[in-house]
């Protein structure tokens, strides 16, 4: 299965959502190889970064877990590293 390299931009609009946020990350750390989190206290939401590396299957099993959480939006850009 070919492998993709990327980048997934997270916004918690609700922060009560953050415990769970973290628990779907923590079940895909093995392709998590960076991570960066804010919180934007101007706009009342947390914002993270992240950088992974794994087949689609897994970054998609990871976006959309995260994508089905409610005020929690997430965009990612992949590409394919030969």
């Amino acid at each position: 299965m070919q492998k993709r390299l990327g980048v997934i931009g997270i916004v918690i609009e609700d922060r009560s959502m953050a415990s769970r946020v973290n628990e779907i990350l923590s079940q895909h750390a093995s392709i998590i190889i960076g991570r960066m989190g804010l919180p934007y206290s101007v706009r009342e939401v947390a914002v993270i970064a992240l950088i992974v590396d794994g087949s689609t299957d897994q970054i998609g099993s990871l976006t959309g877990k995260l994508g089905n959480l409610e005020h929690v939006t997430v965009k990612s850009a992949l590409t394919r590293i030969d």
